[in-house]
């Protein structure tokens, strides 16, 4: 499991880890006000705020063309675009402050943030361990639209980017100009675009109506492939290493900064 579906939207566990570890650091705030009777919330929220931005504006900052040229993506964080570092330095950097200005909140807010980052810290390895072992590509022949097939393993040697999508989901047709962007921008990699469920007639005509013409769009009428590659949501992307291994996974709307990342991150 890696998101969590709620109905139109889809959040990454990575998104919910750090907002799940804000709501544990708050219950140590409340926990230590009603003991002590001293506030950190306000001091707290202030920490989030700043590291929250901080860490989105690093991200940003990296694939700043690309933002520049779609400005709203920057305001959706569900492709979980951040820096974790940078967030945490401007937090701390922040905490600091505000324990200066008030020294009486040195402790309850020590603690608070503390409880914060071991939450967040046990996230994350409870997400690494519940992720099953990184499969190789599957030897799968996947129907071409327009005839023919593609043998799936045979993509061996070069990055890989599977998309497993439908005409019916909102998110997938939101995140296919993306998508196709991608594919143009990065040559060295093999983008395939997998609709399941659905027949070439389907799939052609919405192409033909949303004016997208991506290389490798593959069918899956009967969801065969969606069952072999453990796949039940959409849209999910999965990306592949050059040795055929599977190198990350990720459930929900991809922004085109998102896809840049995960393939600079299988350099």
């Amino acid at each position: 499991m890696d998101a969590i579906n709620l109905g139109p939207m889809v959040l990454p566990l990575r998104v919910l880890a750090p907002l799940g570890a804000l709501c544990v650091a708050n219950l140590a705030a409340w926990a230590w006000q009603r003991r002590r009777g001293l506030d950190a919330g306000p001091a707290l929220w202030w920490m989030t705020v700043w590291g929250f931005a901080a860490a989105r504006g690093a991200f940003v900052l990296k694939h700043l063309d690309t933002y520049l040229a779609a400005p709203l993506t920057l305001l959706d964080i569900r492709d979980g675009g951040f820096v974790a570092y940078a967030g945490l330095l401007a937090a701390c950097a922040v905490g600091f402050e505000q324990a200066r200005r008030r020294p009486a909140l040195r402790r309850p807010l020590a603690t608070a943030a503390l409880a914060g980052m071991l939450a967040w810290a046990g996230a994350g390895f409870a997400i690494q361990a519940l992720q099953p072992p990184n499969p190789p590509l599957p030897a799968l022949a996947l129907q071409r639209l327009g005839g023919g097939t593609l043998d799936l393993a045979s993509m061996k040697g070069r990055p890989v980017v599977l998309n497993l999508w439908a005409t019916w989901c909102p998110p997938c047709r939101r995140e296919m100009p993306a998508l196709a962007a991608a594919q143009a921008a990065h040559p060295e990699a093999v983008f395939l675009f997998l609709n399941v469920g659905e027949d070439s007639a389907t799939v052609e005509r919405y192409l033909a109506q949303a004016g997208l013409a991506p290389r490798n769009v593959l069918l899956d009428p009967v969801l065969a492939a969606a069952r072999t590659l453990g796949v039940g949501g959409y849209p999910t992307t999965l990306f592949y290493d050059r040795r055929g291994m599977q190198a990350a996974r990720h459930m929900g709307e991809l922004s085109r900064a998102g896809v840049d990342e995960q393939l600079g991150a299988m350099r």
